[in-house]
């Protein structure tokens, strides 16, 4: 049974919800026969490629929030965060375009399969929300790369090139078809969608569900 997780790796409702189905994931009986895909979604495609405003202002412009406003904002969404034992602290990480990331974790599922791609979606994620780091910066994204076990000249190909540019588009272009207009957006055996970082029960009951009704 296949599970797709359109995803950003700077949505803070992303890491969230990953830890939460991870533990619906972590108790479902048939857990070693799901296979998860990681599909790309860009919160900000008009982002700069390399940031040089922080996080904490964009997210006050958008809001139209001052800084204090702002930092109350985030301080309840790192709360739940800290539920399921994430420390953010991304206020001061620089905002930049995620495309290439997005790049890179197509490459990690063409080299390594569910799991390499899994951990560079973890990699980047802590990246950005537990150390403020910018994932406009090449460094970052190599050092992801390098987490999940990626070869060092072929990432480096990817950052030179466009390379899976058009797989990035088309998840994009999917989730569109969908319906779906945010992040986290789950499609569990092409049949059930789920929007949002729902509860782990919610996740666990979405996969008992697709399960019992599958075909075969």
């Amino acid at each position: 049974m296949r599970v797709e997780i359109w995803a950003d790796v700077v949505c803070p409702w992303c890491y969230i919800g990953k830890r939460r189905f991870a533990a619906a994931l972590e108790g479902f009986a048939h857990r070693d026969e799901v296979e998860v895909v990681y599909r790309s979604y860009e919160l900000d495609p008009f982002a700069p490629a390399v940031g040089s405003e922080t996080t904490l202002a964009v997210l006050g412009r958008k809001f139209n929030a001052d800084d204090a406003g702002t930092r109350e904002m985030m301080g309840r969404v790192d709360d739940l965060a800290r539920a399921e034992g994430l420390e953010f602290d991304y206020e001061h990480a620089l905002h930049a375009r995620t495309l290439t990331a997005h790049r890179l974790i197509h490459l990690a599922r063409a080299e390594g399969g569910a799991a390499a791609q899994d951990a560079i979606v973890e990699a980047l994620m802590a990246a950005y929300f537990t150390r403020g780091a910018s994932l406009g910066d090449p460094q970052t994204l190599r050092d992801a790369a390098a987490d999940a076990g990626l070869g060092a000249d072929r990432v480096e190909q990817v950052l030179g090139s466009e390379e899976f540019l058009d797989d990035v588009l088309a998840d994009v272009a999917q989730a569109r078809a969908y319906g779906s207009s945010g992040v986290p957006f789950y499609v569990v055996d092409g049949r059930y969608g789920i929007s949002g970082a729902q509860p782990t029960e919610l996740f666990a009951q979405a996969l008992d569900q697709a399960w019992e009704t599958r075909e075969g």
